[in-house]
This record gives C-alpha cells, sequence and structure tokens, in this order.
C-alpha cells in the first residue's frame, strides 16, 4: 500500500512535566486496517486524540490527505473532520441521553450537509441504521433504550453516516461480550470493505487485531517499539516486550493423548486433564520478567530495560533508535538483529 493517507512524524504529548507521547513515527495507508496494542497506561488512546487534536501535542505534525492537522487554522481542521472519525471505547457514555438515535445520527449532516431537508437526512439515517444491523423504527428510542451491542452499533452509525477516510476505533469491543464482540468486528470489516476506508483499531484483545489488521504497531510507555505486518509480528516477533505480550495470551493444545477411547451406554468419561498451555507461556522468560516491577519511565535508555530478561549495559544510557530489521518490520531494541536467532539471546 503506498498512498498514504495519514502520515504521523515526531509526535510528543506532554501532560504538565509528564511526557506521555514520545517521538511516535507511522504512516497509515487508504483502506488499511492497522492495529495499535499496548498494556494501559501505554498511551494508545492519548495518540488517537493527539491525531484527531482533541488535545494539542508539544510538537510533531499529522498529515491528513497532506494537510498538517496540527497547523491548520480551526475553520479548516473543523471542515477536515468529515473525514476523520472516532468510536469510542464506551457506547453509552459517548452517546448523548438526551438525544434520540435518529437525532444522535443525524447531527453530522446537520453540521456537515445543511442544504439537506430533513426528508432526506431520515431516509439516510434509516440506511445507516440498516447498515449497521438496527431497525429503522428505532430512531425515536434514547440510549438507554438498547443494550452495550446496540449503543456501539450507534456509535459505529453516527461515524460512519458521514462515509469518513479514516475510522479510529478506540476499544471498540472491550465492554462487550464475547459473541457481541464477533458481531461488532464483522461489522466493521463489511463497512470497511464497502467504504473502502482505512481504521486505525485500538484493542488489548490480540485474537481481534490479528483478525482486522494489515500491520500492528505495539506502544510502551508512550513509544513505538516495534512495527511490522501482522503475520509476520504474530509468527516472529523480534522486541522482547512484543513476545511477552504474545507469550502472556494462553492457548489450549490438542491432548496429548489423542482422541478417547470409546465408552459404553451410560458410562461416565474419564476426568480429563487439563488443556496445556503454548510452550511459549510456559517457558517464556519474559513473562516472568515483565511481572516483576510495574512499568517506570526512565531518563534515559531504553524505557523496558528493567523488565527485560535480555539487556545490556549500553540498554541504561542509550534509547533504541526504530530501525528496519526486516523488510516492512521495525524495531526498537538494541538487540534486534540477535532476536532473528533466539539462541544468541542465550549468551
Amino acid at each position: 500500500m503506498t498512498n498514504t493517507l495519514l502520515s504521523v512524524r515526531d509526535l510528543h504529548v506532554d501532560f504538565g512535566a509528564h511526557a506521555v507521547i514520545r517521538g511516535v513515527n507511522f504512516d497509515l495507508s487508504a483502506g488499511e486496517t492497522v492495529g495499535l496494542v499496548g498494556e494501559s497506561g501505554s498511551g494508545k488512546s492519548t495518540l488517537a486524540r493527539a491525531i484527531l487534536r482533541l488535545l494539542q501535542p508539544a510538537q510533531g505534525s499529522v498529515e491528513f490527505l497532506g494537510l498538517d492537522l496540527l497547523k491548520c487554522p480551526q475553520a479548516e481542521l473543523r471542515a477536515q473532520r468529515r473525514g476523520l472519525q472516532v468510536v469510542f471505547q464506551d457506547p453509552l457514555a459517548s452517546l448523548d441521553p438526551r438525544m434520540t438515535v435518529g437525532e444522535t445520527i443525524a447531527e453530522p449532516l446537520k453540521i456537515f450537509e445543511p442544504g439537506l431537508n430533513a426528508g432526506a437526512r431520515l431516509r439516510q439515517v434509516n440506511a445507516m441504521l440498516e447498515r449497521v444491523g438496527l431497525s429503522p423504527d428505532m430512531t425515536g428510542r434514547y440510549p438507554h433504550e438498547f443494550s452495550g451491542g446496540q449503543c456501539q452499533r450507534i456509535g459505529i452509525a453516527r461515524a460512519m453516516i458521514l462515509s469518513p477516510k479514516l475510522l479510529i476505533c478506540d476499544e471498540i469491543v472491550s465492554s462487550l461480550d464475547m459473541s457481541i464482540q464477533g458481531q461488532i468486528v464483522n461489522l466493521l470489516l463489511d463497512l470497511q470493505r464497502a467504504a473502502g476506508m482505512a481504521v486505525l483499531f485500538i484493542s488489548h484483545n490480540l485474537a481481534v487485531v490479528r483478525h482486522l489488521s494489515h500491520r500492528v504497531l505495539v506502544m510502551y510507555l508512550g513509544k513505538l517499539v516495534e512495527i511490522a505486518p501482522c503475520d509476520a509480528l504474530f509468527a516472529s516477533p523480534i522486541h522482547p516486550y512484543t513476545r511477552a505480550l504474545l507469550a502472556a495470551v494462553p492457548r489450549i493444545a490438542p491432548h496429548a493423548a489423542g482422541a478417547a477411547s470409546p465408552q459404553a451406554p451410560g458410562e461416565l468419561s474419564p476426568p480429563q486433564a487439563p488443556p496445556e498451555l503454548a510452550p511459549a507461556v510456559l517457558a517464556s522468560a519474559e513473562v516472568a520478567s515483565a511481572e516483576v516491577s510495574p512499568p517506570r519511565l526512565m531518563a534515559s535508555g531504553c524505557a523496558f530495560r528493567d523488565r527485560c530478561p535480555h539487556a545490556l549495559p549500553v540498554c541504561e544510557t542509550s534509547n533504541p533508535a526504530l530501525l528496519e530489521v526486516a523488510p516492512g518490520h521495525w524495531a526498537a531494541c538494541h538487540r534486534s538483529h540477535e532476536t532473528l536467532n533466539p539462541l544468541s539471546l542465550r549468551q
């Protein structure tokens, strides 16, 4: 994908004296889905809000279709918001309780297409409700009358009514039941294919990120520590933090004994051994080390060094740059070249 839609360069966000985002760089192409993962407090949501200029970064640039959103005047920024939409984490809190569903979805049309009459707006609202799996006769109801999954569909409908070029999804399935999560993810895929929009998908759920994304960004304490195509990242993670994240996900393996022997009618099945975890979970030094101490911001050097089982003296003094260690695969680690050969890390 070469048609760059969004380009983020050297982005910094400070909350007072505390640096929250530090030197973030990445591109997002038209029609591409990029997953953004990392533990709580790593700065994922702050990065999303900085891109949308819902908060003002300390420095850097965010170019959307060649226009730097951080430097353009408010009138121009307001016009660009038509192509930049967001769906928030809490589906109920993101909807105005005093507005009906129809009013909520129609509000962007009133702002960006003032020439539409009430009948035309209603037709578009009804069509969008059907696209997200809801009934047009729900337009007169209020958010509290819907379930969490339905409210999230309403939030997606509000964002999609303007056919945006970029949709930012901030943990949109984290508060939903597992079965509802699958429905929302499949809905998002269908809408993206139909509209051809790009998606920045923020999530803790690595399985969902793997299902949706073309590329994945891994964030730790406000910095991107790894960027890779989705399949490459899950097959061969390079940064120790990424490996710890993936190894911490338990997986069920087939029972080593094979199929159970036939049993007589009415006979109770013998007790089964608990399912095995993936070998990476059982043998991962990264997971054990990652749980020893909480993350903390370092004045210099690699921020992950206190939790990394492979740290070197250079990690205390030099902050690793994000370098391309394989085609399209970037990592910020002083030992990234050794990670391609895991045996060398044991030395």
